[in-house]
């Protein structure tokens, strides 16, 4: 009876054409949405499995496919148009120009690798593949910008959740293109530059902001912990799939059944949305503004005038304690913090009118706000960065590697091992934020000394893909891929802790470049020198053995266009080079930490219970 008349009961309190634009208005549907367009947003990550294809096909050597790796990974770190486009079009906008970059750069590249389009130099190559992977910055951009405004108390797990999903779709990108069965390799970057681009051009009037501070429910942290739950169990799941297929030969209708509960796990979230929509709950007040807003009877001028003494001025402790009354002391944490905050107002109010006087300091500390010019002179920001370069760079060497370096060893199908470095990074950005998180609250010690301990993993992961014993390629994927998703999950957080959020945009992009910039030393110069070398080495020996054959038996022998390297030495020297890097990028790490405990004993300290 009670659920007869539930369903009595929903349709005349939500109107049919009510729900639906309750539907499209909901913050939950656009981060829904933008989770399901990260999905495919990752396809820098499926390098290792593309590489391959275009390496035969075109007949490059390893350091003209490490060129296309570095303007792969410029196109996805430079995001300066990206940022300028959506602050000046309106996101769908933005959205369908990432879309057409991503369907031209990869769409003509496809079209060279199967002979339908005449080659082109390797610039010219080099700048499709930037122009293809940059349409990506779009996507994470619209995506970020929408679910940040439209969830402003719950930044931390919004841009985890959405990273994360970035991080993971070189996993579900490869599953699904398992699901289609095509042979060619090169049908791989045909889904690569079609697939993103349908998905976006159908979600791009969806992602966008919706007023969602205005939505905050009673119910978001069971949502959020709903979406954490289906975030784990699909990675657990992904990782399961791949290890099955990798060691049990499976038929395509198997395989093609595995696909379908993928992408069920994917679209299970359009649950929270529709709950929302259909079963309205309290409407919670814990997140209004601090600030009070001005009285009506204030003037505009006067408005306006406390805005620029706040952006003039910084109110330092003392002068807060001085003011504050003695009960507020005695009074809860939230009322406390609430009633400080009203003080600080006021306090900027006065000095506005000019009745006290503020002191001034010549430039901003630790904690406080930083331009990018101000940041660039401090030496914590510096081991910040070359901490980043050392480590991601490193990182990302050997997923901008990793096709060549599994069948250096033997692995004929380097799929498995491209997807399972995406499920790990996955969950790195997911650990190493949430590890980094207990660091700051519970202990009041400074976020780097997360980052350190994954640059520690990082360096033993090279060290196993060094030594190439069997199976260590396994291992060796596990630590690097969680290492490298750590350090985008940690060295946001501790940027904008060091160094403020007013101007958070312009000190993260710098603090990207760090990954080409690593990525073009380590991958270009030194992996890629390495690799063709030895695999010279080789050519010159298996010449000198064919030709004593050919003089023996006067049998003619093909000799192989294709410079290819086999063996563990083709990649030992690079990858303990990059384990000593790790080391490095460990001991600035800790260098940082000694330097800003006391920034972060002030932050967290006196919160702590």
């Amino acid at each position: 009876m009670r659920v007869m008349m539930r369903l009595v009961c929903w349709p005349s309190s939500v109107p049919g054409g009510k729900a639906m634009r309750g539907l499209l208005g909901s913050r939950w549907l656009v981060f829904v949405a933008a989770m399901w367009m990260q999905s495919w947003a990752g396809v820098g990550y499926l390098f290792g499995s593309l590489s391959p294809a275009i390496k035969s096909s075109l007949g490059y050597n390893q350091r003209q496919i490490a060129s296309l790796g570095v303007a792969k990974d410029l196109g996805d770190c430079v995001g300066f148009f990206a940022a300028t486009l959506c602050d000046l079009l309106p996101l769908w906008a933005a959205l369908l120009v990432g879309a057409l970059q991503n369907l031209l750069g990869y769409g003509w590249i496809w079209l060279i690798v199967v002979g339908r389009a005449p080659l082109l130099p390797l610039w010219a190559m080099c700048v499709l593949i930037f122009i293809g992977n940059n349409g990506e910055t779009y996507f994470n951009t619209a995506a970020l910008v929408s679910c940040v405004q439209n969830f402003p108390k719950n930044r931390g797990p919004v841009v985890g959740i959405l990273k994360g999903f970035a991080g993971l779709s070189g996993a579900i990108l490869t599953q699904i293109y398992a699901m289609i069965n095509v042979p060619d390799q090169a049908a791989l970057i045909f889904m690569v530059a079609v697939g993103p681009t349908i998905v976006v051009i159908a979600l791009m009037f969806i992602v966008r902001p919706v007023g969602g501070h205005r939505q905050v429910r009673s119910s978001d942290n069971c949502s959020f912990t709903f979406v954490y739950s289906i975030c784990l169990l699909l990675a657990a799941y992904l990782m399961g799939v791949m290890l099955l297929e990798d060691l049990v030969d499976l038929s395509h209708t198997i395989i093609t059944v595995l696909t379908i509960v993928l992408l069920v796990l994917i679209v299970i979230p359009i649950i929270i949305p529709l709950l929302h929509t259909f079963h309205s709950d309290e409407i919670s007040t814990s997140q209004e503004p601090l600030f009070p807003g001005p009285h009506k009877e204030e003037g505009s001028k006067s408005q306006e005038a406390v805005q620029q003494q706040q952006q003039e001025v910084i109110l330092s402790e003392s002068e807060v304690e001085d003011a504050k009354p003695k009960e507020v002391d005695l009074l809860p944490a939230a009322e406390r913090q609430k009633r400080i905050a009203q003080l600080q107002a006021r306090l900027f109010q006065a000095a506005a009118d000019g009745a006290v006087r503020i002191k001034r300091r010549r430039g901003p500390r630790r904690g406080e706000n930083f331009t990018l010019m101000q940041a660039s002179i401090k030496a914590d920001f510096w081991l910040l960065f070359f901490s980043l370069l050392l480590g991601s760079g490193s990182g990302l060497t050997v997923i901008d590697n990793l096709g060549q370096m599994s069948q250096s060893l033997g692995y004929d199908n380097a799929n498995i091992f491209v997807s399972m470095i995406s499920i790990w990074n996955f969950l790195g950005r997911f650990g190493g934020g949430y590890l980094s998180e207990i660091v700051v609250r519970d202990h009041a010690y400074p976020r780097a000394i997360a980052l350190a301990m994954a640059q520690i993993l990082m360096a033993i992961g090279h060290f196993f893909f060094a030594m190439a014993w069997p199976g260590t390629i396994y291992v060796g994927t596990l630590l690097i891929g969680l290492g490298y998703g750590a350090h985008w999950s940690i060295v946001p957080a501790a940027a904008s802790e060091l160094f403020g959020i007013k101007n958070f945009g312009a000190l993260y992009n710098f603090l990207t470049v760090a990954n080409p910039a690593g990525s073009l030393v380590f991958s270009g110069v030194i992996a890629s020198g390495i690799y063709d070398y030895e695999a010279e080495k080789q050519r010159k020996h298996m010449n000198l053995t064919h030709l004593l054959r050919k003089l023996l038996s006067e049998v003619q022998i093909r000799e192989d266009k294709e410079l290819k390297c086999e063996g563990a030495v083709c990649f030992f020297i690079s990858s303990l080079i990059m384990m000593g890097f790790c080391i490095v990028a460990f001991v600035l790490t800790m260098i940082l930490v000694y330097r800003t405990k006391i920034v972060y004993a002030n932050l967290y300290g006196k919160g702590r219970t």
